[in-house]
């Protein structure tokens, strides 16, 4: 009989104190796209996980758990800048988590938390801008194949790969890297301020670090786990909501400028497929995953 009224005390008590609610959203993967077959972490893919995160009842907090190597500067921009948005909209704090890397566009993803934390393992920072991809002049001279492309606009196919690299194009291509790693260094200096510890020549060089290595120099707040913070913050009791995002598991080449029965251009479609899971792997490669 004393066990079933403490159980009843106990039941009473939570409906009157309900525990705290966190939301945790996962971003996880590439961001932006890789060619038709990628799932790849983009503001339109994401924008629903993220209104329903802000949308938790009893909503103490929004948990970022980020495990990305990079990819897209505009959507890294894009999808930090709608979570920020809705942070200041509820008036709700922010917390990211570097589990695996957080580097690059991953990086900046982290930014839109107010606090940031890693591991000590974890691959935290590459503030910097990269551009890669494939040159295929001699393959096409080796098998006989002619290369025809006609523009309007003298500088239309700047960078094509089935040409050979001109100075000027890469000339080009470097003042838009510059460009995009000047917002990316001020997007730093925003969210982290007087928080950063090392100089800038080093924090902007695009290099990465351990989780350690970098809450030394100021680029994340604490070392420790999703959970185990969360819970230190709000509450042994506290509910960590898990917001998942729906995204489909293969986009195929069919539909307009799809394959839809056209052999040459489902032919084409699997030539991108191919290349963009190489760059894909070599993404996460760089950081030895």
């Amino acid at each position: 009989m004393k066990n079933l009224k403490q159980s009843a005390r106990d039941f009473v008590d939570r409906v009157r104190n309900p525990p705290p609610v966190v939301a945790v959203l996962r971003l996880s993967g590439v961001i932006g796209g890789m060619g038709s077959w990628s799932r790849g972490l983009s503001l339109a893919s994401l924008a629903g996980p993220v209104e329903a995160a802000f949308k938790v009842s009893r909503l103490e907090a929004v948990a970022l758990a980020i495990n990305s190597p990079g990819g897209s500067p505009a959507q890294s921009a894009l999808i930090a800048k709608r979570i920020r948005d809705l942070a200041k909209e509820k008036d709700v704090p922010v917390f990211a988590f570097a589990e695996d890397v957080a580097a690059s566009g991953g990086y900046w993803l982290a930014l839109a938390g107010d606090e940031i934390f890693a591991q000590e393992t974890s691959i935290v920072g590459s503030i910097g801008v990269i551009s890669a991809g494939f040159g295929f002049t001699q393959l096409l001279q080796r098998i006989g194949v002619e290369r025809r492309l006609h523009t309007a606009g003298d500088r239309k196919a700047i960078l094509d790969p089935f040409q050979a690299e001109k100075p000027a194009d890469v000339k080009h291509l470097k003042s838009i890297q510059q460009d995009i790693h000047h917002s990316f260094q001020e997007m730093v200096r925003e969210r982290r301020g007087g928080r950063l510890k090392a100089p800038e020549k080093e924090l902007f060089n695009g290099a990465f670090w351990t989780g350690g290595r970098a809450l030394e120099m100021g680029l994340i707040d604490g070392i420790g786990d999703l959970r185990a913070v969360m819970r230190d913050r709000f509450g042994e009791t506290v509910k960590l909501k898990l917001i998942s995002a729906r995204r489909p598991w293969l986009r195929l080449p069919f539909g307009p400028g799809g394959g839809g029965g056209h052999g040459g251009i489902e032919g084409a479609h699997l030539i991108e497929n191919a290349l963009s899971a190489v760059e894909e792997r070599l993404m996460w490669s760089r950081f030895g995953l």
